[in-house]
C-alpha cells in the first residue's frame, strides 16, 4: 500500500493545522482492512481486574475512614452527602467532556478523519466493542487517550501531532492501546481514583473550616485531624493510583499486540512518541500534566522524579516486554485464521 510519509512535528511553529494531513486524507477503509488481522477479542486480565477490585476496596476504606473523621470533626452529614454526591456524579459523567475541554479536543467525524475512523472501526469490530467517539486535540504534542465512564459511552482522543508523527500500522497500535483501557474498563477504575483523590484535596483546602472546635480531651483544634487524616489519605491515594495505573499501561500495550498481531508497531510508536516528547516545551507538558495518568506516554517534565512518581512504567520496560511478545509470536504457531 502506497502513502506519502508527513515531514516530522516541529514543536517551535505556533499555529497548528487542524485538518488531517498525508495518509489520513487518502487512505480508506477498503484499503485498511487488508492491514488488519483476523478477528480477535482482547480478552480478560484477571490480575488487572484483581488489582481494579482491590484499589476500590482500599479506596473505599480509606474515604470511609476520611468520612468517620470529617463527622466527628462536626460537619454536617446532609451538607456532606449531598457535595460528594454531586462531584461523584459530575465526575462521572463529565468526566470526559472536562479531558476534551482540558484539552481542547473537539469531535472528529468520519468525513474529517476518514482514515483515523476506519482504524478505529475495523479495531472494533475485531474486539468486538462499540465504537467510542472519536476527537481530536489541536495540539503538536503526540500523544492519545481514552475516557469514558463505560464501553458505550467513551471517547478516544488523538492530537494532530500524533497524527502527523505515526505511521498508519503504528497508529493502529495506539489506537488499539486506547481500546484496550475501554474494553477492560480500567478508565472508570481511574476516573473514580482520581475523584477520590480530589476529594482529600479538596478537604485539605476546606480543613480549617470543617471543624473548628476543639477534641473530646480537649486537645488540638478539630479541623488539625482532619487536615491530617486528609494528607493520609490523598497520599495513600496517590500511591494506588499510580501502582494500578502502572500495570494497566502493561496490559494495554498486551492487548495492542495481540489485537493487532504487530507488537513492534506498537513498539515504533511509544518510541516515537517518547523521543518527540522530549522536545516539547516544559510548559506545555506543565499544561497537560492533570491527564498523565490517561496518556499512552506522559507528559513528564524535564528534572521531575519520573521513576518514583510516574503513572507510567519506564519506557524500557514496556519496549523489552512488547520485544518478549514478538518473540512469542514468531516462534509459537500460526494464528488460525
Amino acid at each position: 500500500m502506497s502513502r506519502t510519509r508527513t515531514s516530522p512535528v516541529s514543536f517551535r511553529t505556533p499555529a497548528v493545522n487542524t485538518a488531517p494531513t498525508g495518509w489520513l486524507r487518502k487512505v480508506r477503509g477498503a484499503t485498511l482492512e487488508r492491514m488488519a488481522p483476523p478477528r480477535t477479542a482482547y480478552g480478560r486480565d484477571l490480575g488487572l481486574q484483581a488489582r481494579m477490585l482491590v484499589t476500590m476496596l482500599l479506596l473505599g476504606l480509606l474515604y470511609l475512614g476520611l468520612v468517620v473523621v470529617l463527622l466527628w470533626a462536626g460537619t454536617g452529614a446532609v451538607v456532606m452527602l449531598v457535595v460528594v454526591a454531586g462531584l461523584a456524579l459530575a465526575q462521572l459523567f463529565l468526566s470526559d467532556k472536562l479531558a476534551m475541554r482540558a484539552m481542547g479536543a473537539r469531535a472528529a467525524g468520519p468525513t474529517e478523519a476518514p482514515g483515523l475512523h476506519a482504524i478505529v472501526e475495523r479495531l472494533c469490530v475485531q474486539a468486538d466493542l462499540p465504537k467510542p467517539r472519536i476527537a481530536i486535540a489541536d495540539t503538536e504534542m503526540p500523544n492519545a487517550f481514552a475516557m469514558g465512564r463505560s464501553r458505550r459511552a467513551s471517547t478516544v482522543c488523538v492530537t494532530t501531532g500524533l497524527l502527523r508523527l505515526l505511521e498508519p500500522r503504528e497508529l493502529e497500535g495506539v489506537i488499539a492501546h486506547e481500546l484496550a483501557h475501554v474494553q477492560h474498563r480500567d478508565v472508570l477504575i481511574m476516573t473514580v481514583a482520581s475523584f477520590f483523590a480530589s476529594i482529600a484535596a479538596l478537604v485539605l483546602q476546606f480543613a480549617p473550616f470543617l471543624g473548628g472546635g476543639r477534641d473530646r480531651d480537649g486537645g488540638q483544634p478539630a479541623f488539625i485531624v482532619v487536615l491530617l487524616v486528609s494528607v493520609a489519605v490523598y497520599l495513600l491515594s496517590f500511591v494506588l493510583m499510580l501502582a494500578l495505573s502502572r500495570h494497566r499501561e502493561f496490559v494495554a500495550d498486551r492487548g495492542a499486540a495481540v489485537l493487532t498481531g504487530r507488537p513492534s508497531a506498537l513498539s515504533a510508536a511509544l518510541m516515537k512518541i517518547d523521543r518527540a516528547m522530549r522536545g516539547v516545551p516544559a510548559r506545555d507538558l506543565r499544561a497537560a500534566a492533570e491527564m498523565n495518568a490517561f496518556f499512552i506516554v506522559p507528559a513528564s517534565v524535564k528534572g521531575s522524579l519520573r521513576t518514583l512518581l510516574s503513572t507510567h512504567p519506564p519506557m524500557e520496560q514496556r519496549i523489552a516486554a512488547l520485544g518478549r511478545i514478538e518473540a512469542a509470536m514468531q516462534s509459537g504457531p500460526a494464528r488460525s485464521t
